[in-house]
């Protein structure tokens, strides 16, 4: 099972004009795609191709450095098209809401702490928000790693 690259969640003019079709189109049909087609050549021959991402970024330290970029990188943009949405925006309610603001104090104070995880990141990276020991906390991780990899800070 080749890795295929997914289709956007919403038209490419969708987020503008905080992010506008052009960019969304390279972003998209030529960076995560080029991620997604050097993902599946460095798989070739591992015995690997047919497990999931997860699976491979759960053992990435056992492969080489194109599984560990070209993967972090497929898996990364997978899930950023998915997070961002034409409606979206504003506070979270419900659990969310809860942990954020057990974890942080605040809404206010979360979006601060993950603002300020990406804006410390020495170039390339990626700031997240994840549960770790049954809390919520906010991380970063040098270019296209996640923390679901082995290997991840």
């Amino acid at each position: 099972m080749a890795f295929q690259l997914p289709d956007l969640p919403y038209p490419k003019n969708a987020l503008e004009p905080h992010i506008d079709a052009q960019t969304m189109e390279v972003h998209h049909d030529k960076h995560h795609a080029g991620y997604t087609s050097k993902l599946n050549d460095a798989l070739e021959g591992t015995g690997n191709e047919n497990a999931s991402i997860e699976e491979i970024l759960k053992n990435v330290s056992k492969h080489g450095d194109a599984i560990r970029n070209n993967g972090g990188g497929y898996y990364n943009h997978s899930l950023f098209w998915t997070v961002m949405s034409p409606n979206g925006g504003g506070e979270p309610s419900g659990d969310l809401a809860n942990a954020i603001n057990d974890a942080f104090g605040s809404f206010e104070n979360f979006k601060e702490e993950f603002s300020n995880a990406a804006k410390s990141r020495f170039g390339s990276g990626w700031a997240w928000l994840l549960i770790r020991d049954g809390k919520l906390q906010v991380s970063s991780t040098p270019n296209q790693d996640n923390p679901l990899m082995d290997i991840a800070e």
